[in-house]
């Protein structure tokens, strides 16, 4: 993988991919939110926060991916690589199977690629103000961008907390937790996601398409 830094072009191969669940910050929301799915039959989480141990080769930076079924949807989240003692901050999506969710989180989680942008911001320089970094989502429908989700990283853990309770080693990547989905979650073939600095307007962007494998049996 390679990523633009103010260090110039970073190459990476990352050997260990972790994808942080159930990260809010406000407690009763996360049990609140837990109780959701339970009646949807998802099983509840065993800890909170939770680390999910998926494959690194699922990090794409492909415009388009591939997932078995229309039962798939992506999710914006903050994206931690640490290399070379140095932590940086990106952005990805937790692209996600909903019908195998019902069955293992985990399993739902390590059967979907992971699309990564392809800017790192160096974590110790934005790290201060990560409470205002607005993150947002719009997904395609009817043909056109419709808001999917917007907040700030204050909803979520402090991004260093999740690094030390995920000990975070060199040559690790992480996807952070996400924000609740405007008018409920639901798939689309074309997905946008950024994260933006309100102090100085710059911004990490991306977005890409899902193409829909058919299920044979």
């Amino acid at each position: 993988m390679k990523f633009q830094t103010s260090n110039g072009v970073l190459s990476c191969t990352p050997d260990r991919l972790i994808v942080a669940g159930w990260t809010g910050r406000d407690l009763s929301s996360v049990d609140h939110h837990i109780a959701e799915l339970a009646e949807l039959g998802v099983p509840a989480p065993s800890s909170v926060p939770l680390y999910y141990e998926c494959a690194p080769a699922l990090l794409t930076q492909e415009s388009e991916i591939h997932a078995l079924g229309t039962k798939t949807s992506g999710e914006a989240e903050p994206f931690l690589l640490r290399l070379n003692g140095q932590i940086w901050l990106g952005l990805a999506s937790d692209h996600t199977d909903r019908a195998l969710e019902a069955h293992s989180v985990a399993a739902s989680k390590q059967i979907c690629a992971k699309p990564v942008a392809e800017t790192l911001w160096r974590f110790d320089e934005v790290e201060p103000n990560l409470d205002d970094y607005v993150l947002r989502s719009w997904i395609e429908e009817d043909g056109s961008w419709t808001l999917y989700q917007e907040g700030t990283l204050a909803s979520i853990l402090p991004l260093r907390h999740l690094i030390e309770g995920a000990g975070l080693t060199d040559g690790s990547a992480m996807l952070c937790g996400t924000l609740p989905a405007i008018g409920g979650v639901r798939p689309s073939a074309g997905f946008r996601m950024s994260l933006s600095d309100p102090t100085n307007g710059q911004s990490i962007d991306w977005r890409y398409r899902t193409t829909n494998l058919r299920i044979i049996s």
